[in-house]
């Protein structure tokens, strides 16, 4: 077959992709789960008289467990093509595609199924995390600022 028949063919079954559309739902989920991270704080700091710091840190407990916990009952992909981005760009997400690699390798034991692929997609947030943090933490060094 040649190529441009196939590309010709391809584009006719490609579905149709409503890239701003999707962008908005995305913008709108995101900014809600901004706002229930908010509300969760306000409400730690209100009721528990504890530090914004410490309800901060609480609050991103309580996303990635009902992240993980939303992706192990098998619901947390189907609100993602309703959703898009909007929950996975969000700490959400990295809780999300951890669970999901350690349940897609938990029959293969848990050192060579999980412990080996828990950080399949995770892994390189966090390399490009770090190196990113390395690089501008070097630049406002250089640029004389503290440590």
């Amino acid at each position: 077959m040649k190529v441009e028949k196939y590309e010709k063919i391809a584009k006719d079954f490609k579905p149709e992709t409503h890239k701003i559309r999707n962008a908005m739902i995305a913008f709108v989920v995101g900014g809600l789960i901004g706002l229930l991270g908010e509300i969760i704080i306000e409400v730690l700091c209100h009721y528990t008289h504890i530090s914004r710091s410490s309800a901060g840190t609480i609050m991103i407990v309580i996303m990635i467990f009902t992240a993980s916990l939303s992706t192990a009952l098998g619901f947390f992909d189907k609100l993602v093509t309703k959703c898009k981005c909007g929950l996975l760009i969000p700490i959400t997400g990295f809780a999300h595609s951890m669970t999901s690699a350690a349940l897609d390798y938990k029959k293969e034991g848990p050192i060579y199924g999980i412990g080996t692929n828990i950080f399949k997609l995770a892994g390189s947030v966090i390399l490009y995390g770090i190196m990113a943090a390395w690089f501008f933490g070097m630049i406002r060094f250089l640029l004389g600022g503290r440590i």
